[in-house]
């Protein structure tokens, strides 16, 4: 597993990705999910990883950051080919990602928000010392139209799972 910056020559292979229905489940995106990838890699806010394996990208992993001193911390988000689901890709990209953010740019605490009932997804986070801090009710809506629980998990620089 390596990670790069996502570059415009991703977005057809991550659109892809974006349309299975087990990531277009937690994703969303609407209908154009070209339009979706390119957005998300235009966002200033946002920097995008792209997540490889044996040199093919297999899915992305993105962060953002709250800069008041008073509230610095980093926030995570990933989707992964769910043909490559339950290899221990996406712990490690999490892990690796996490290793940056504290050990790179200084931030002593992240944060990463499943939907509550993604239960694969909470125990890769907690793989890399992610914890469970609570339910966020109704929190998010899925390309449903209905809204969904979330699980707010965080990690502190020192529990880092290395």
């Amino acid at each position: 597993m390596r990670l790069r910056a996502a570059t415009e020559d991703d977005i057809p292979a991550l659109a892809e990705i974006r349309s299975t229905p087990e990531v277009h489940r937690r994703w969303g995106g609407g209908t154009d999910l070209v339009a979706a990838v390119t957005e998300d890699l235009a966002d200033a806010g946002k920097q995008v990883l792209a997540i490889l394996h044996d040199e093919r990208v297999v899915g992305a992993i993105q962060w953002s950051e709250e800069d008041d001193p008073d509230y610095r911390h980093a926030g995570i988000d990933i989707y992964l080919d769910p043909a490559v689901h339950g290899r221990g890709l996406g712990a490690d990209a999490v892990r690796t990602l996490a290793r940056h953010l504290i050990d790179d740019l200084g931030h002593h605490r992240l944060v990463i928000d499943p939907a509550a009932d993604n239960h694969a997804a909470i125990r890769c986070y907690a793989k890399a010392g992610f914890r469970p801090v609570g339910i966020m009710r109704r929190y998010e809506r899925g390309p449903d139209g209905t809204w969904h629980d979330g699980l707010l998990m965080d990690l502190l620089a020192d529990e880092l799972v290395r």
